[in-house]
């Protein structure tokens, strides 16, 4: 069993930055392509970008430029650094695992873009 726990969200203001962080469990994390997406309120979950096992990452064209997703394999960890934050930004972020055809998701870090 894979549990992901994501940390860093936050208030920040129009053009902020937040880094927002994934801890995964188990010794598959290395192997695991690791995705980041996002739920704004009344809205449908949305692909934010994605990291794979070698390190490729492919974003969302909302977020290119702004956002950036690494990893580091030796703390079983993914990050998302969020730049030029704007209000359209605010939502709840999950990570998301995925292994062979399995996928697991975190509980959600909540991010509010606000002044």
């Amino acid at each position: 069993q894979v549990e992901l726990v994501e940390s860093g969200g936050g208030l920040v203001q129009p053009g902020g930055s937040l880094r927002l962080s994934c801890a995964a469990s188990g010794s598959i994390f290395s192997i695991a392509f690791m995705d980041w997406y996002r739920q704004a309120p009344g809205k449908q979950r949305e692909f934010v970008g994605r990291i794979t096992s070698t390190g490729s990452t492919n974003y969302a064209n909302s977020v290119k430029g702004r956002f950036t997703i690494s990893r580091d394999n030796a703390k079983n960890t993914v990050y998302l650094q969020m730049n030029s934050l704007k209000p359209e930004d605010t939502a709840v972020y999950y990570c998301k695992l995925n292994i062979r055809n399995a996928e697991y998701w975190g509980q959600g870090t909540q991010v509010t873009v606000s002044s």
